[in-house]
């Protein structure tokens, strides 16, 4: 197979990754969440501290994350970019969250989304993960009412 084809091959498969993240997310699947990350996994999230190492450190998260919204979660992936390299990619987007909370809140945010991928025996994993929102430097502040 050519190189262009295993390339095209690979973005299909790691989109097929991305759209499983989405419905993980939406079904507060965790096990489907944590078979998408490589176990020596970095996530730099935008909840505290500011670095996830291992796996296990970051499935606490995602389990804070469930539990704190009443029902599905929405998430959508904005204009996703996949790109790929022999044994190693990268994906980004802008992402939509949206819910209850249990507070009864609503929240409907942005967030900027980048994950590293690297094939591992086979499977693309992703070995790093990082979330962000912009910040108003002036007053310090998360800036969480734009949108694209």
């Amino acid at each position: 197979m050519a190189v262009e084809e295993h390339k095209k091959n690979d973005e299909a498969v790691i989109q097929g990754l991305l759209d499983d993240c989405i419905r993980s997310l939406h079904d507060k699947n965790i096990e489907g969440i944590m078979s998408l990350y490589a176990p020596e996994v970095v996530s730099f999230d935008i909840v505290p501290p500011l670095r996830y190492v291992r796996a296990d450190a970051f499935r606490n998260v995602w389990e804070e994350v469930f539990s704190s919204f009443q029902g599905p979660i929405g998430y959508e992936m904005h204009d996703p970019t996949i790109t790929v390299g022999y044994d190693v990619a990268f994906a980004h987007s802008l992402n939509q969250i949206s819910g209850t909370m249990n507070t009864g809140q609503k929240t409907d945010l942005w967030l900027r989304w980048t994950a590293c991928f690297r094939k591992i025996n086979g499977t693309w994993l992703i070995v790093h993960h990082q979330n962000s929102v912009p910040v108003d430097l002036q007053h310090g502040k998360a800036v969480l009412d734009l949108k694209p």
